[in-house]
């Protein structure tokens, strides 16, 4: 690139960059995701406003083919290459393993029933559908049933985090899911773009590049996950700190996507495999995890969502037949597929249903696909802005359909199991297996167990998934059978204990939450409660002054009718 291109570059990305956040922490203001923003950034500034209000300074910023908007598209794969590092690096290998049956169940049915749907409507209506003019009928049809199928592992885990129900066992299977769907939606996207030529000419083919991201899958989470776990501390020990681990997490990452890239997938998948392998070791420090989700976040992701409204003119190519079809056929097909998994998998009725509801969150990943594909010349600008749409309305229906289908019960509070001889106004323990056990002490028998049963139960399901929540709160639980009624037990650590929230912060607060196996909604209504209650910054230090049961149930009331909740 020339001076002028550099120049024309760094504006572009400082204009992107600044429409991007900005909006992005408007939408959040408005309790939204910040996706929603950055893209409508890149909407404002794309041909679709920017292009007829002021068409003199789109083409000095972004005009087609030019070396800087180049180097900007360039930069924008970068970015979402780190994004689905980071996805995978909050993945939990061992919760996925674990929770392998009812993970499989909904990611099976929530994949194949949304794919025939997606392919039957492609194959018998491409036209109506958005086929790109000369493409191939099977190929299309085979994409646009990936695109009906493939699900968001980070909106899924955000939402799961907005409200509150990450670290909770509807939390796990959904994320057990997603990750399972993730990858069968990539294998799916990798033989589509394969079949229709567009894997670049030095790729080793479809049948070699297939059976080489199997092996690539099996390698990197087995051998892999084992050769980074051992190097991690020699890299901690030896190396600069935290810069030489963030150097080591880039390469691996880099070359990851580089390889994935070469046998046919997206450089996205490798990337994300190769988190999922750096995650599972304990080595990686929260802090450092914290670093690189941050710096990811909120420099590299905006630049990529927004990049995305700079390809095409959405007004011109809006098809509102078209984005009803293919979101009643995505939402309808996802949503009733991980349903049925669900229950055939033994979950209750609700708990089935916002599984289906969570599953059906498209985001970061549905954009990606739409992209890939209209570049690839396999979908037109009509269905390349359907599938954007659908991901965004997708990425933000979970939360309000979630606070519906699992309401808050005003007269089921964490409180009402709170007895006084279960508040520990201080811990004396200093790790999170012996404050569990404290704890579980100070409740006594349940279900038909000593305090010793009840701790070993608590403890295998924090093995499973830690229970930090972050913000200084944590809440180990567990459901047993034989209980017929919930228990909980509260107690504070001024001093802190690590139990691994995904801040990084130690919990100064831990709330045991203890209900029947039989009560899936009993659970999810106290987490919420607890986490509603404990949502601020003031709550937190207030409760942590408390020094009675009584004291902390009048702060608790004041605090209810602070918020109205």
């Amino acid at each position: 690139m020339g001076h002028h291109d550099q120049v024309t570059l760094f504006l572009a990305l400082a204009v992107l960059l600044a429409a991007a956040r900005l909006l992005g922490e408007a939408a959040r203001r408005w309790q939204q995701p910040a996706v929603l923003g950055e893209i409508l950034a890149g909407v404002l500034l794309g041909p679709t406003i920017l292009g007829h209000v002021w068409p003199e300074a789109f083409h000095h910023l972004f005009q087609p083919g030019a070396p800087s908007t180049t180097a900007l598209n360039g930069i924008a794969v970068f970015a979402v290459t780190l994004f689905m590092l980071v996805a995978g690096i909050e993945m939990e290998l061992q919760a996925v393993l674990r929770r392998g049956g009812t993970a499989l169940a909904v990611s099976i049915c929530g994949t194949v029933i949304p794919f025939i749907l997606g392919f039957v409507m492609a194959w018998f209506a491409p036209d109506l559908m958005g086929a790109h003019i000369g493409a191939d009928r099977l190929t299309f049809a085979l994409l646009a049933g990936t695109a009906m199928s493939i699900t968001a592992l980070p909106v899924i885990a955000k939402t799961l985090r907005d409200l509150h129900l990450y670290r909770s066992d509807l939390g796990m299977v959904v994320m057990s899911a997603a990750t399972v769907g993730d990858f069968l939606g990539w294998l799916l996207f990798a033989v589509v773009l394969a079949m229709a030529g567009h894997t670049g000419h030095d790729g080793p083919g479809l049948v070699n590049g297939l059976l080489l991201a199997v092996a690539f899958v099996a390698g990197t989470l087995t051998a892999g996950r084992w050769a980074i776990h051992r190097a991690l501390p020699w890299v901690q020990a030896y190396l600069s700190f935290p810069g030489g681990v963030l150097g080591f997490v880039g390469v691996l990452a880099l070359a990851g996507a580089a390889f994935s890239s070469w046998i046919g997938l997206h450089a996205v998948f490798g990337a994300f495999i190769v988190g999922i392998a750096l995650g599972d070791s304990p080595h990686l420090r929260p802090g450092t995890r914290a670093t690189i989700d941050q710096v990811v976040s909120f420099l590299f992701v905006p630049l990529f969502f927004a990049s995305i409204g700079l390809k095409v003119d959405f007004y011109a190519h809006f098809d509102l037949l078209l984005v009803a079809v293919v979101l009643v056929v995505a939402c309808a097909g996802k949503i009733a597929g991980s349903y049925l998994g669900a229950k055939l998998s033994g979950s209750g009725r609700r708990e089935s249903l916002a599984i289906g509801v969570c599953m059906n969150a498209r985001g970061a990943m549905e954009i990606i696909l739409a992209l890939v594909a209209l570049e690839a010349k396999l979908i037109d600008e009509r269905l390349f802005v359907a599938l954007v749409v659908m991901a965004v309305v997708t990425s933000v229906l979970p939360g309000p359909l979630l606070a519906r289908i699992i309401p808050p019960v005003r007269t089921r509070r964490f409180t009402a199991y709170l007895s006084p001889k279960s508040f520990l106004p201080r811990l004396a323990a200093r790790t999170a297996e012996d404050a569990i056990t404290e704890l579980c002490s100070a409740v006594g028998s349940a279900g038909g167990r000593d305090a010793a049963g009840v701790a070993g139960e608590v403890l295998r399901r924090e093995r499973m998934q830690a229970t930090g929540t972050g913000d200084g709160l944590a809440i180990p639980h567990a459901r047993l059978d034989g209980l017929t009624a919930p228990i909980v037990a509260l107690g504070l650590a001024p001093e802190g204990i690590d139990f691994a929230g995904p801040d990084g912060r130690a919990a100064q607060i831990v709330v045991l939450v203890l209900t029947p196996d039989d009560d899936d909604a009993t659970q999810l209504e106290l987490l919420a409660d607890i986490a509603r209650i404990f949502s601020s910054a003031q709550a937190r230090s207030d409760t942590l002054a408390v020094k009675t049961h009584t004291e902390l149930l009048a702060h608790f009331q004041i605090e209810r009718h602070a918020t109205r909740i």
